[in-house]
């Protein structure tokens, strides 16, 4: 078990009053971490040593800000061992995806360091004369970033870096289900000699959520806020922000489709869909939701997909056997899908592997002949539960990925490319993948949602535009006439 502490201006603290909250590890109920419940008045301490830290480092050189940004990659990569047991503790995840989740924020860190020099403005012609004309880009003060639980390291880190390398200082609030994983991130950067108040941590009990956020949002040094997590959280985040005008940046909820057209790869679209559907237990925003068959390959797609999926070792990730599937993040997660489940098969669909589960340690479930009269159809599972749609033809493959209140990723898979090309723009998603899984994230793209999947962009030059102030300025290099 750890104990937890908060990073408030480069001190290590504790909240108001001693208050704590306890996480559990989702396996066998043990305290994994015991964690500061930070109080809204903590939380407007954080705000207020970044407001501070911003008069300093707003003003440092991209340079400065490269070089230390590269030594928090390198800081984070060092801790990997760390990464593995706390997030193996906290959420049940796999070895496997705790290392994938450090490659993948050691990147996005090395990317930022990258943007430093790339916080590029323009001239723009003016019609007065002498008139010199810019846009200008510069930091826009301090950026709260609200990281989940799922990609705890990756989203964590994605929270921050960027805002960081446009000479924003940050907030970043802790996952109440990963406080020790995202207090080894901070530490990351604290480690690598970021100045006091640059970046800041704080953690707070689940039921505090909502009165924390709101003293954040509601001060007027923050003036960008970035939120990953579910779409009903990131409702209520957004009506926070707008009550104080506040842009933000929301990456939520997906129910991501997988297209198989008749003249697909079925190994390889079996291999994508696998990887899409189960990778982290299914619980990732772009996980592969709903797979959409063409009639003619269904039969034959099924068997195959059903036969990997019945494979895929599932195991208590603590343990030396390496395994694909760990536990879920609760029973609330387990309750959902067997509720999902039970729908389905009394409205007709197919069981071709898996099954209700009775513990966080779910099997790889694969449901078959699913219709829109099913809650599984619309309903977001985030575990590992998957379902296969059957359709006519192409018409009805695009009508149906885009039946759906989501749009974050989408995959297509045919051999003729100009025509999965063709499908894939007319699916409403913010993110689609020709012949390759709807889980895939890179550094440097700009990465986001439509409908209820979110607003904003996460991700390179995207990121740059969205923390940081687009100012008109003008200098005027001969005298100006004036009417009067």
């Amino acid at each position: 078990m750890s104990d937890l502490s908060m990073l408030i201006n480069g001190l290590k603290v504790t909240a108001e009053k001693n208050a704590t909250f306890e996480r559990r590890n989702p396996l066998d109920g043990t305290v994994a971490t015991r964690a500061p419940a930070a109080s809204p008045a903590d939380a407007v301490m954080a705000v207020e040593a970044a407001a501070e830290a911003f008069r300093t480092w707003g003003e440092t050189g991209p340079g400065e800000r490269r070089a230390l940004l590269l030594k928090a990659a390198d800081k984070l990569e060092a801790k990997l061992p760390q990464f593995i047991d706390a997030v193996a503790a906290e959420t049940g995840a796999t070895g496997m995806w705790a290392g994938f989740n450090v490659m993948l924020a050691a990147g996005m860190i090395r990317e930022a360091a990258s943007l430093t020099t790339q916080v590029a403005g323009e001239v723009i012609p003016s019609d007065v004369p002498g008139s010199l004309a810019m846009g200008i880009r510069q930091p826009a003060g301090v950026v709260l970033g609200i990281a989940p639980w799922n990609a705890p390291i990756i989203l964590g880190v994605r929270a921050i870096c960027v805002p960081l390398a446009c000479g924003n200082t940050v907030i970043l609030k802790g996952s109440e289900n990963c406080p020790r994983t995202h207090q080894l991130i901070v530490e990351s950067f604290q480690d690598a000699g970021f100045p006091a108040g640059v970046v800041n941590y704080i953690t707070n009990a689940p039921a505090d959520a909502g009165a924390v956020v709101e003293a954040m949002v509601a001060h007027p040094a923050v003036r960008r806020v970035n939120f990953t997590g579910s779409t009903r959280v990131g409702k209520l985040i957004a009506m926070t922000c707008a009550k104080y005008l506040k842009p933000v940046v929301l990456e939520l909820g997906g129910k991501a489709p997988l297209v198989v057209l008749d003249d697909a790869d079925v190994e390889d679209a079996v291999n994508g869909a696998a990887f899409g559907c189960f990778a982290n237990s299914g619980q990732i925003c772009m996980s592969t939701e709903r797979i959409i068959v063409d009639q003619k390959i269904a039969d034959e797609f099924a068997k195959k997909f059903a036969d990997k999926a019945r494979n895929l070792p599932l195991g208590d990730p603590r343990k030396p056997e390496p395994v694909v599937l760990g536990s879920v993040i609760g029973m609330s997660t387990v309750e959902h899908c067997n509720a999902l489940v039970d729908d389905a098969l009394a409205k007709g669909a197919r069981l071709l592997c898996g099954g209700k589960a009775d513990s966080t340690l779910m099997p790889a479930t694969v449901l078959d002949h699913v219709t829109p009269a099913m809650r599984i159809y619309h309903e977001e599972t985030f575990g590992p539960v998957k379902c296969i749609v059957r359709v006519k033809n192409t018409e009805e493959a695009i009508a149906c990925a885009n039946d759906n209140e989501y749009g974050l990723s989408a995959a297509v898979f045919g051999r003729d490319l100009a025509r999965a090309f063709n499908v894939a723009r007319k699916i409403d998603s913010g993110i689609c993948h020709v012949n390759g899984p709807t889980v895939h994230d890179e550094a440097q793209m700009p990465f986001g949602g439509v409908k209820g999947s979110g607003i904003g962009r996460f991700g390179g030059k995207a990121g740059i535009a969205e923390f940081t102030e687009l100012r008109w300025v003008t200098v005027q290099t001969t005298p100006r006439h004036y009417p009067f």
